[in-house]
């Protein structure tokens, strides 16, 4: 028999969670447990949870979490748009952000319509490592787009464009994606340009968002 090296196909194997190891799942029951499982240690506050990693000083000052409006242009046809918005960037201690963003489409008067787009995503620092002002973000849409960007961090602001995006068969082709955040006294405010072909970048979203 080939050797199970996480001892998940017996239940008293030395590596099985909760057999001699003394996690998880009680030794020779095969039920499943969370016992012994860590809790996540994201953390959006900077005066709780593990330290932020000194690698991460060109993007401290977004963490936490925001929330704000902004509005857009349609690609497709031009049509204008307001929505609702909440980002987070949090950390565990090593040296990257997670990033998650949950948008509302919002109605002329204000109302929510319908949740809208949503994307999560790594912040990390780029190839010159801690102390350069190079950045790496790599991101995820439930519209089917995957995105890498390579940044470059200033005072205040941070300036990210793709150079690889990838797609589902399902999902509408984009073909480059430019950002600018930047903070502006207590508020974070970005831009995004969309291009559809090659280097043809559109105004596509602008939104000003405050620590939630």
């Amino acid at each position: 028999m080939t050797p199970d090296p996480i001892g998940l196909t017996d239940g008293d194997g030395p590596n099985r969670p909760g057999g001699p190891s003394g996690t998880g799942v009680p030794s020779g029951t095969g039920v499943p447990s969370a016992t012994g499982v860590p809790s996540i240690a994201d953390t959006t506050d900077l005066r709780s949870g593990p330290e932020i990693n000194e690698a991460l000083l060109a993007v401290l000052p977004l963490v936490g979490e925001w929330a704000g409006h902004g509005t857009g242009i349609k690609p497709a046809n031009d049509e204008p748009f307001a929505y609702a918005q909440r980002i987070s960037f949090a950390h565990d201690g090593r040296p990257f952000l997670s990033y998650s963003s949950h948008t509302w489409l919002l109605s002329e008067t204000g109302s929510v319509l319908r949740p809208a787009f949503r994307e999560h995503g790594f912040l990390r620092m780029g190839p010159g490592g801690p102390g350069t002002d190079e950045l790496e973000w790599v991101m995820c849409s439930a519209a089917g787009i995957v995105s890498v960007f390579s940044g470059l961090a200033g005072d205040r602001r941070w300036e990210f464009v793709t150079g690889a995006v990838g797609f589902t068969p399902t999902a509408k082709a984009v073909a480059g994606e430019r950002r600018l955040y930047a903070l502006v006294a207590s508020t974070l405010a970005y831009v995004q340009e969309l291009a559809i072909e090659p280097e043809q970048f559109r105004p596509h979203l602008q939104a000003e968002l405050v620590r939630a």
